[in-house]
């Protein structure tokens, strides 16, 4: 039976782990095609037909995930680039996250969704729910809390159901200090509110690893953040976005990962994306050297 042909039924936190300790890598390659950005020989019509965009998008995640496989535990596929093509570019989204599960990779759709009721019942039934006789698209997506916990029980019920995992946007990377940071009246930061929530959210969806379904995402720019979540979520897998275009260094995570090598998963998308416009080498091969050159460092930072 082929890896695309499976679904999930052990929980998320020790099929990662598993992944993660099999592949000795950490990291995880974001999926932003952009048809401006795309190698020549991908670029055809993309900039006067949408379908045709689609597909040279779809050609350029296949590569990647082909070059980086590898050297990483998953691929990240950001939503938005997709729906920005339109029915061709959700199918482009789709295809990609097959392959990707067909290489034995990890894949969390970067979709950040936030609703209530039935409007998320339907969002938790795209993403983490098998469809028909196939699995479901992702073995995690991200989520927005600003909503409550209330907005948050459908995901979960998928998450028990059928393995899946979930990712509260919690510190961004970028400044977000206008609500994130906003001060309670107790002093604390609006987003410590949060992750506490997540914390008590995940307790019971916890598997023999010790790890949580429900985890966090947090900036890789703001490293005293990334410390103080570790310590207000034990449990709980921190994403980590943030390194390469950004600015953030895996130098700057190592509290992330004292809950053991799968605690924390570090993202990195333009950088290995894009490298081969400042290296000018074949883009697959300048996609491979920079997702092995961050898989080693990452590695290396956890102490695992």
């Amino acid at each position: 039976m082929s890896a695309e042909s499976v679904v999930a039924t052990t929980l998320f936190g020790d099929r990662l782990a598993d992944a993660v300790e099999r592949k000795r890598s950490q990291l995880l390659v974001g999926l932003d095609p952009r048809p401006d950005l795309l190698p020549v020989e991908l670029v055809g019509d993309v900039h006067y037909d949408r379908a045709a965009a689609a597909d040279g998008c779809a050609r350029f995640c296949r590569g990647i995930i082909d070059a980086v496989a590898p050297y990483v535990v998953g691929v990240k596929p950001q939503v938005a680039f997709f729906e920005a093509l339109g029915a061709d570019g959700f199918r482009a989204f789709e295809e990609a996250c097959a392959y990707a599960r067909a290489a034995g990779l990890v894949v969390l759709a970067d979709a950040k969704r936030g609703d209530i009721g039935s409007t998320s019942r339907a969002y938790a039934a795209a993403y983490l729910e098998p469809r028909d006789e196939e699995p479901p698209v992702a073995d995690a997506m991200t989520v927005n809390l600003y909503l409550g916990r209330d907005s948050l029980d459908p995901y979960l019920a998928a998450c028990r159901r059928h393995g899946g995992g979930l990712f509260g946007v919690l510190n961004t990377s970028n400044e977000g200090a206008d609500v994130q940071g906003l001060a309670l009246s107790d002093g604390r930061p609006l987003w410590q509110h949060l992750a506490r929530m997540i914390h008590e959210l995940g307790e019971d969806i916890v598997g023999s690893r010790g790890l949580s379904s429900v985890g966090a995402v947090v900036g890789a720019t703001h490293p005293r953040a990334v410390g103080e979540a570790r310590r207000l979520m034990p449990q709980a897998v921190l994403l980590l976005p943030g390194v390469g275009a950004q600015g953030g260094s895996p130098a700057d995570l190592a509290r992330a990962f004292t809950s053991g090598p799968a605690s924390a998963l570090v993202s990195a998308s333009r950088s290995v994306l894009y490298a081969f416009r400042s290296t000018g080498e074949d883009w697959r091969t300048a996609a491979a050297l920079e997702a092995a050159r961050l898989q080693r460092e990452v590695w290396a930072v956890a102490g695992w």
